[in-house]
């Protein structure tokens, strides 16, 4: 097997063109292993870059590799070495979960024997021990998806990539699959991409996230280095003429930027008396000035409204 070292994945200038559609544009990151965010809204292109990354599809340009193998050549070994977890329906429905499970993962590879043992070994894991033996045309989507991450997890994988995990789950069974998926990474330590337009399903799961929006890259890195990052902003709200308040702000040498009815600046404490001159000048009132400890929402937020702000680490 080629040597992952410190590195999981590799994206060197990553181009994905569909025709006129471009789905991927220059994307360049690297990730070690670890549990590994991919964030953006639906159309990001979150899928296709893991089409690329499987091997499924071919870059139009740029290189990818994936545990130390290279996706455009190497696409066998990846798949041998990654569990998938496809956000839509994947499942044959007159087929019990055992029968399901130990198929797929006697497809991955592994013998009779093994397969069955570590399927029933997997829907313990996953909580359907009790069920297994059901057809899945009787099961709840939650159930279904929790098939779904067994089959992804039967051959033990170097790799697990999850997309859209939590997809049509009401509020506890979203947080029981964010359970499972935790305890794959912290207890099992499998590394994981977990692809989400949903960026609370990532907080307190992911050490790295990889931000898309229509195929750019916006940030990419570990979640603490990127959210220090931006820890400088300061928060600001005002009653009063906003946009004579922004103007004033810039003529004095701001980059003000509104999230919301929050206005957000970069800036060190020491210039606070010209944010409070600029409210002078303008007769606006400030209700509130301080610090902002930062989420994954106000990076991506923040990233989105500054978009030639791309972050690499």
């Amino acid at each position: 097997m080629a040597s992952v070292g410190d590195r999981l994945i590799s994206l060197e200038s990553v181009v994905k063109q569909f025709d006129q559609q471009r789905a991927l544009d220059a994307v360049t990151a690297e990730f070690r292993p670890g549990t590994i965010g991919l964030l953006g809204p639906n159309g990001a292109g979150k899928t296709t870059l893991l089409r690329l990354l499987m091997g499924l599809l071919p870059p139009t340009a740029g290189r990818l590799q994936v545990l130390g193998y290279d996706a455009s050549t190497q696409p066998i070994p990846i798949r041998e070495r990654v569990g998938y977890m496809p956000e839509h329906e994947c499942l044959i429905p007159e087929m019990s979960a055992v029968g399901f499970v130990a198929y797929m993962g006697r497809l991955s590879g592994l013998p009779p024997e093994e397969a069955l043992s570590r399927t029933h070994d997997v829907l313990q894991f996953v909580g359907l021990r009790e069920e297994r033996y059901r057809k899945i045309s009787q099961y709840s989507i939650g159930m279904r998806q929790r098939v779904k991450l067994a089959q992804a997890i039967v051959h033990d994988p170097a790799l697990c990539i999850l997309d859209e995990p939590t997809a049509g789950l009401d509020p506890d069974g979203r947080r029981e699959m964010l359970e499972l998926v935790r305890a794959l990474s912290q207890i099992q330590g499998h590394s994981l991409i977990v692809s989400t337009h949903l960026l609370p399903d990532v907080e307190g799961l992911c050490d790295q996230v990889l931000l898309l929006d229509a195929g750019h890259l916006l940030a990419a890195g570990p979640v603490a280095t990127l959210l220090d990052a931006g820890a400088a902003d300061t928060v600001v709200r005002i009653k009063g003429d906003r946009e004579r308040f922004l103007a004033a702000l810039v003529e004095k040498g701001f980059s003000p930027r509104m999230m919301g009815e929050e206005l957000r600046l970069a800036m060190p404490s020491e210039a606070a008396t010209q944010v409070f001159e600029a409210a002078a000048a303008t007769g606006t009132q400030i209700r509130y000035m301080g610090r902002q400890i930062h989420t994954l929402e106000d990076l991506f937020l923040a990233k989105v409204q500054a978009p030639d702000s791309t972050e690499s680490l």
